[in-house]
Parts: structure tokens; sequence; C-alpha cells
């Protein structure tokens, strides 16, 4: 295709283009098709690809550019390109405009089944795309959990000023159930750039100004990417909020190596950097880093009564100058109703006081076998952890912890009471106690950037780097204690080796080197 194309030309060449996406899309695309724009060239009008056409993972139809550059497709009151009921396609190197009419209702690229058959389709994938301008730059949906897709890639994308999210997928909700089934397997997102997804500010009923949302997937992986200035337009009257990078109806996922920073809520709820919301289980959230959210930089949630919400793991993250906007809620926020088995472990936090202090950990959910250790939590005021009850050790356990409190010692609101300094919260709660040993300590982690360090790009992470012997060696051996696995590496890719760190990396001391501020 060609802008100075004509729609009468056989389409089989540069010289013999078509003219018009109309033209495109009145042809029956067969397994091994490929649909090339001229790079540079505006298409007005979208592309859908029905269930008739494409339909082999092995033989592809490739909707894409050539040339040189993305050709762009510009839509109005229609996807950009709609993908129904088929898959083996794949969607490149363009960008995807929509109009007004697109912004209040449809996708940039809508992939949705509705198939009756119960047949999962494969190979989805889009890449190095620009999507602006509508409801939700990529959506891969589907009406059950059991017709969805299967071996979704997305990457090196960019999906920004769109209304709701940057990038969903989603099947049927579960409302209180658990799930039974995932509409998605194998989808993988990396280095995708999700930033001012504004929200609605008239959208009072749901969440909107989203970053990168996982909804109703069988083992999926967000790497690589990052989420930011979204939100900045979502309703203030919404019960839900955005967040940067979330999942929920879920199970088997890995959020690594992720960025997620300004993010931003209109109501009182998330604004959060990352996420696991309700029913989510066996997924782990690792070497991400957070700052500079309106809401906390890591939450674990569930809004079920069910036992769904099980085994996930948040390690080796950073979080620094989160909850700008509700710092009551914490930097790691831990909250809504039954959680089993959640571990969270060297992660290193810094809280610093907007508009009043807020504590590094918020945990309000009930839970079971809920376990905190070898992090790093760092404020600029009193408070360190505001639990609003008084977890037995069997609900919510703490052991290797380091607690710091620039302006003095620190204070742990557990239930009702107020603890001054570690040892007599340890004392009267028996928390920090390993094998009849005390563990966890107050101490100045000694971080390059000084006491309470302000990460403002990424590279700045390299701040909260210990470079003093305060931390050194003092980690709890996870898996000879607990059976843990903590992985092979710190939050910047050193090798952990018979070293275990308090924090999210190892101290300089330790033999780590960062003169370069090298962040995942």
């Amino acid at each position: 295709m060609s802008p100075d194309g004509d729609d009468d030309n056989d389409g089989r060449s540069p010289g013999q283009a078509w003219r018009s996406l109309a033209r495109a899309d009145a042809k029956a695309f067969e397994p091994g098709d490929r649909l090339l724009l001229r790079g540079g060239g505006r298409f007005p009008g979208s592309l859908k690809l029905g269930e008739d056409e494409a339909g082999r993972a092995d033989k592809p139809v490739v909707v894409g550019s050539y040339g040189g550059g993305r050709a762009t497709i510009v839509a109005d009151n229609t996807p950009g390109i709609s993908v129904h009921n088929t898959a083996g396609v794949e969607i490149r190197e363009l960008a995807i405009v929509g109009g007004n009419g697109t912004y209040a209702a449809h996708g940039g690229v809508h992939v949705y089944s509705d198939r009756p058959d119960g047949k999962r389709l494969r190979h989805v994938s889009v890449a190095d795309v620009e999507v602006s301008g509508f409801q939700i730059g990529i959506q891969i949906g589907s009406a059950s959990r059991t017709t969805g897709f299967h071996e979704v890639r997305i990457r090196d994308s960019v999906l920004r000023n769109n209304k709701d999210i940057g990038l969903l997928t989603y099947g049927p909700p579960t409302h209180e159930e658990a799930p039974t089934g995932y509409a998605h397997e194998d989808v993988v997102v990396s280095g995708v750039q999700a930033h001012h997804n504004a929200g609605d500010p008239d959208a009072d009923d749901r969440h909107t100004g989203n970053g990168i949302v996982f909804g109703s997937v069988r083992g999926g992986r967000i790497q690589d990417s990052s989420a930011h200035d979204n939100g900045s337009r979502a309703s203030t009257e919404a019960g839900e909020g955005p967040i940067g990078i979330w999942s929920y109806d879920s199970t088997g996922l890995l959020m690594e190596h992720n960025r997620s920073y300004r993010n931003h809520t209109g109501s009182r709820v998330d604004g959060a950097g990352f996420g696991l919301d309700s029913n989510v289980s066996d997924s782990t959230v690792q070497y991400n880093l957070a700052f500079g959210n309106d809401g906390p930089g890591f939450h674990a949630y569930t809004s079920k009564k069910n036992d769904a919400h099980n085994g996930n793991v948040f390690r080796f993250n950073i979080s620094s100058n989160d909850a700008r906007k509700w710092p009551e809620k914490g930097a790691i926020h831990v909250h809504g109703n039954v959680m089993h088995g959640l571990q969270m472990y060297n992660n290193t936090v810094v809280v610093t006081d907007t508009i009043r202090p807020g504590p590094a950990v918020r945990l309000t959910a009930e839970g079971q076998n809920m376990t905190f250790h070898n992090n790093t939590l760092v404020t600029d005021g009193p408070l360190l952890i505001v639990a609003d009850k008084a977890f037995r050790t069997g609900q919510a356990l703490w052991q290797g912890n380091v607690y710091y409190s620039t302006v003095g010692r620190g204070i742990v609101q557990w239930g009702g009471k107020t603890y001054s300094g570690l040892e007599e919260w340890r004392s009267a709660t028996g928390q920090e106690m390993t094998d009849g040993r005390k563990t966890g300590f107050e101490a100045d982690p000694c971080f390059r950037g000084g006491k309470a360090p302000v990460v403002n790009k990424a590279s700045d992470a390299a701040l909260l780097v210990p470079v003093c012997d305060a931390l050194a060696d003092k980690g709890l051996d996870l898996r000879s204690l607990f059976g843990i696995d903590a992985g092979r590496q710190d939050y910047f890719g050193e090798a952990l080796g018979r070293t275990v760190p308090v924090g999210a990396a190892l101290t300089e001391t330790d033999g780590a080197s960062r003169a370069d501020g090298r962040a995942p």
C-alpha cells in the first residue's frame, strides 16, 4: 500500500501498490500473506482480520511497513487493527493513531476471541509499534477462560496518550469465586513503554489511567518495560484507581527488570507502581524499581474472600520516594482480604516526607504465613511499620530486617499499640526472633547517596547501594533456614554467591562495584 497507489492495482509490488485500507480490508488474507504500508505514509481507516483469515502460527500473516520508517494508520470511531477469532498474526513497525471517537471507546490493536469451540488460538505478535489516542492502546481479550490466546508476544513498543490503559489482557470476570481457568497462556511483554495514559475523569465506576495490566493469564512475563506518568486525569470519585504495572485473575507470572514511576491516582486509592491484585497466585515481582508514585511502590491486594491470592513473592525490588499523595498507605502496602504465603524479602524501601509522614510498610490484610525477611526499611520520619491489627507470627512474621529512621529511633504501630524501637516490639510480639535468637537490627544502612536518597531516574538507584560494612553479610540465609531459594543475583545483577545481603543490593564491601551507576 502507498498513499499514491491505486486500488485498481494488483497490490503485489511498490509500483502496483493499493491506496486505501478499505481495499486491503476487502482481501481475505491467507497464511503467509504480508500487507506492507509505505513507511512515512498516512492511511486513514482500519483493518480487520477475521476468523476465516490467517490462523497458522508457522505461516503468520504480517501487517507492517516497507521502505524505511513507520507507516501510520489513522482510525476514527473504529479500532486501528482488529484481530477477531484468529491468530497466526504479526503486527509490526507501525504507528496507530486514534481520533476523538477512538479515545472514547476503542483499542488501537484489538485482539479478541469469542469462539464457541473452546479452542485457544496460537501466536499473536505485536512489535515496534506506537499506539496513541485510543481508549486502550493494545488489548488482548476473550469471552471465556478457554478460548483466548496462546503464545502472545508484545515488544519494543510505545503506548502513550491513551485514555484508560496502555496495554491490557483480560477474560471473563471471576466475581467472588477463585479462577477455574485462564483465558490466555504464555504471554510475554518486553521493552514496552506505557506512559501518559491519563485516565477518564468521568469514570467513577472503574479504574482508568493504567500502564500495563495482565488479567486472566497463566504463565506470563512483563520484563524490561516501563510505566510512567499515567493516571493524571483519573476520576476523583472512583472506588478503585490506576496502577503502573499490575495483574489480577492470573497465575505463574514474572515481573522483572521494570520501572514504574510518577504514576498518579485521582481518588484516595491505588496510584501504585506495581501490584499483584485479586486472584493472583504463584507469581514473582523481582528486580523492579518504583519511585515518585502517588501510591505505594509495591502493593499486594485482594478484594476476594477466597484462597486464590497465594504463593506470591516480592524480592530484590527498590522503592524510593513513593506514596507521594497518600503516604499513610506506605511504600509497600499489603491489604484487603485473605492472603496465603506471601513472601517479601530483600527489598529496599526509602520513604521521605512530603505532605505528612508515612511508613515504609503498611499491613492491613488478613493473612496466613506472610513473611518479611532481609528487607531494608528507611524513613525520614518516625514511622517504620503500621499494622492495623496485632498479627500473630503465624500470620505475619518479620525476621532479619534492617530498620532506620533518620530522626531517631523508629516507631512500629502494631494493632492498637505503639512500640518505640525494635527491642520493645520484639519483646512484646515475638517478631524478629529466629530459632530462639534475636534477628533484625536498627542501623543506618550507609547508602551511597546519604541517609535517605531520593531516586528521580533509573540510574539514581545506585544511590541506594550500601557503601560501608553496616549491612555486610548480615542477611539471613533463607535457603538453609526456611527453604527459600532467593535466586542468584541482587537488583544490580551482582552474583550473590554465599553472601546474603539485607535489602536489594550487596554492599560495596561485599565486593559489589557500581561506579557506573548502572541499573537493570
